[in-house]
């Protein structure tokens, strides 16, 4: 079911909504899971989201470019850096001057970690494109639904575990020597559950519209129905 965020019962500030709704949009880009979900009521205000994506970026990157990624729990190294680092940041508001950068720093962050893990483990190139592609098609699902203000399921946040729980997943997959095999589950459950529950929530939506439509020209007398068709002729 596509639903809309929460809208207080008296209407708000409009600069107040406008912050809210922000925010509302940016945390849904991050798309984060159970483990933010679960702490964000625990660590306070949390650390800043930039500073703590650009440290956990650099503390990706640097083990790859000094040759010490090598086999075995090593590799689970940069995947925990990135959770401790940014994890808390969920529970910030987003509000500051750069924060809009917070979501595509997190989804680089996520897919540079799932490129390097995978190389390090001789993962098939082509599984590990289908699965950052999945992950970025849900991305864009969710930025083009809210841009035409609709928001995804609470639920399908949870259920496509968020990009912590699924690091987690591939980090311990290439920890223990079985990376190919884990990011194969993963990415064919994500793969149903990402593309199902967008086409089901667009179709539910196109025969709202069109119910809504159909209603509208129910209530419509004979009348206005032709000069809404004359009007129409005529801007063609």
């Amino acid at each position: 079911m596509i639903t809309q965020p929460h809208v207080p019962a008296i209407a708000a500030d409009p600069e107040e909504e406008q912050r809210r709704v922000q925010t509302e949009r940016l945390l849904a880009y991050r798309d984060d899971g159970p483990l933010v979900s679960v702490l964000k009521g625990r660590v306070g205000r949390g650390l800043p989201p930039i500073p703590s994506l650009l440290v956990a970026l650099l503390a990706i990157v640097a083990p790859a470019v000094t040759g010490t990624l090598s086999d075995g729990p090593i590799l689970l190294a940069p995947v925990l850096v990135l959770v401790v680092l940014v994890v808390t940041t969920g529970s910030r508001d987003h509000l500051g001057r750069f924060d809009w950068l917070a979501p595509p720093l997190l989804r680089a962050a996520e897919f540079v970690t799932i490129i390097l893990l995978g190389l390090a483990e001789d993962t098939p190139k082509w599984l590990l494109f289908v699965l950052i592609y999945i992950v970025g098609y849900h991305t864009y699902d969710t930025v083009y639904r809210t841009r035409q203000g609709i928001w995804p399921p609470a639920w399908l946040f949870m259920a496509g575990l968020g990009w912590e729980v699924r690091l987690l997943i591939l980090g311990v997959g290439a920890a223990i020597g079985q990376l190919t095999v884990v990011a194969a589950i993963l990415t064919a459950y994500l793969l149903v559950l990402f593309s199902v529950e967008s086409v089901l929530s667009w179709v539910r939506l196109d025969k709202a519209s069109a119910q809504a439509r159909a209603e509208q020209d129910l209530e419509q007398s004979p009348e206005e129905a032709a000069e809404e068709l004359t009007g129409r002729a005529d801007r063609n």
